[in-house]
């Protein structure tokens, strides 16, 4: 088992390239994987062609009598089955019995947001008459108009917008690329901000839309420290991070009556179903509302 295990992590570390924080993961699983075989599983089943579905599934009882929660099961049978599926292309396994496993289906948290009081003291909490209250504040437009990713948002170059047609390019996972349309309050934001761009003039289109003191790219670390700053500032009172504003887009827009999948359009999302979190969202706004109001509620 030992072997072969080593042998998955230099197949991840060469030939997939994953982060040191995945290989940690796979590394730790794995691991338990094979302690639980030694101490529990009957003898002879550490050996990879006698392992079965039915001894994953009692890997999984093992780890949920131990309070595992369902997404630590779930990813601890997904890296088995990568494991597993690995060993059948170097022809060690005739087949992947973690295939056969069905995952602990994950409980959904509902995504936090801001109602549209608190997003509009957030927008109006940077100081429009400094630089830095400037970019702060396209920051902050540019997220709330177009519900990009955080990831997505910090990539942006200046030659990605394109103010007079009011759309910006994003880039998405996978190197997938989109238009997103820009309110005019947003547009507004990022004229003032370009304006007084430290990096403005010739060859410009290829440099980085938000820039840190240092005239570097502004990080997502960055964005959340400026999030965090100007939450506080609005006394909005909620624990968020700035994918509030990701969330709170696409719950405005449903309450507002778009179309769902207009709004899986304007996410990027791959499935609908993914975008649909987001009618829970408002439906249970809805059920808050009636409860509160309704004398017979």
């Amino acid at each position: 088992m030992d072997e072969y295990i080593d042998a998955f992590m230099r197949h991840l570390r060469l030939e997939k390239n994953v982060s040191e924080h995945t290989l940690k993961a796979y590394a730790s699983d794995l691991g338990q994987f094979r302690s639980y075989l030694e101490e529990f599983a009957p003898a002879g089943t550490e050996k990879i062609g006698k392992i079965t579905h039915t001894t994953i599934r009692g890997f999984m009882a093992k780890l949920q009598e131990n309070g595992s929660g369902k997404a630590t099961v779930a990813r601890k049978i997904s890296a088995l089955r990568s494991f597993f599926r690995f060993l059948q292309r170097e022809g060690v396994a005739e087949s992947n019995p973690a295939r056969s496993v069905s995952l602990p289906r994950k409980t959904k948290k509902l995504p936090v947001f801001l109602d549209r009081g608190e997003v509009e003291a957030l927008l109006n909490a940077p100081d429009p008459a400094s630089l830095q209250g400037k970019r702060d504040r396209a920051v902050l437009e540019l997220f709330y108009s177009t519900g990009m990713r955080l990831s997505a948002l910090v990539a942006v170059n200046i030659g990605d917008l394109d103010l007079l047609g009011e759309v910006v390019r994003v880039r998405e996972k996978r190197k997938k690329e989109r238009l997103c349309p820009l309110g005019k309050y947003a547009v507004e934001a990022l004229y003032a901000w370009l304006e007084d761009h430290p990096l403005r003039g010739p060859g410009a289109a290829a440099r980085p839309l938000f820039v840190n003191r240092s005239r570097g790219r502004l990080s997502a670390r960055g964005v959340q420290g400026l999030f965090d700053k100007y939450i506080r500032k609005a006394a909005v009172g909620k624990k968020v991070s700035p994918h509030a504003l990701r969330h709170s887009f696409a719950t405005h827009l449903l309450d507002a009556g778009a179309d769902l999948r207009a709004v899986q359009e304007l996410l990027g999302h791959a499935s609908l179903t993914t975008t649909q979190i987001y009618t829970h969202v408002s439906k249970e706004r809805l059920k808050q509302v009636y409860e509160a109001a309704h004398p017979r509620a």
